[in-house]
């Protein structure tokens, strides 16, 4: 049984939520001091330690701005938990590169009931699609993908591709000795693999547009 927090120790573990919703990295013992309005860095690391004692939030050894909220601190300020958000990649043609690279998405407490998904949140991430080529396959321009990172990929899998042209989402097919990358939209031309000039940064395992609308 989780023990409850002040008033002053929720404040610090909102204050972490927002500053990670907004900036894409945790707070800096500067900014809690700030915030708190204290002047000690002993005082800020005191409500860290408590903190991180109740289980609420951990701290990574040796990073300045190494906090992490855990999956109780979420449910005690009553907020979804927040994935790395990489940014926009190209549901058409390649855009140059991912952008937006430190954000963070609200992710669904209903999305982690997957136990597949709630296993692998470490290394899922969402991803911004633009774009029209894959709309046959249930995804339109503006939607949010979350991925999951993989060393392993089937034929048939909706991938993100990146080459130094930038990155795209396509579906991945492996046809005898050919590999291309196909869209899922009669006016896009499927893209063919060329060996060493594409890597996959993981494949798509939910439309996050489509559940949370």
């Amino acid at each position: 049984m989780s023990i409850k927090l002040t008033s002053k120790q929720r404040k610090v573990l909102e204050f972490i939520y927002t500053f990670l919703e907004n900036s894409g990295f945790p707070p800096s013992i500067s900014d809690l001091k700030e915030e708190l309005n204290v002047s000690s860095n002993q005082s800020v690391l005191n409500f860290l330690y408590i903190l991180e004692k109740k289980e609420y939030i951990k701290r990574e050894g040796g990073q300045a701005r190494g906090i992490k909220i855990l999956p109780l601190g979420y449910r005690e300020i009553g907020k979804n938990p927040l994935i790395k958000m990489a940014g926009i990649s190209a549901g058409g043609s390649y855009v140059e590169s991912f952008v937006n690279a430190f954000s963070f998405f609200p992710l669904a407490e209903k999305v982690l009931e997957n136990e597949k998904i709630n296993e692998s949140k470490d290394r899922v991430f969402v991803i911004q699609v633009a774009g029209d080529s894959m709309i046959n396959a249930g995804i339109d321009d503006g939607d949010s993908l979350l991925i999951k990172e993989s060393k392993e990929y089937k034929s048939g899998d909706i991938v993100i591709a990146r080459t130094d042209a930038g990155t795209t989402v396509k579906r991945f097919i492996a046809d005898g000795g050919k590999r291309y990358l196909q869209p899922e939209n009669p006016a896009y031309e499927k893209m063919i693999i060329i060996p060493g000039e594409v890597q996959f940064q993981g494949k798509v395992i939910l439309n996050l547009s489509k559940i949370n609308k």
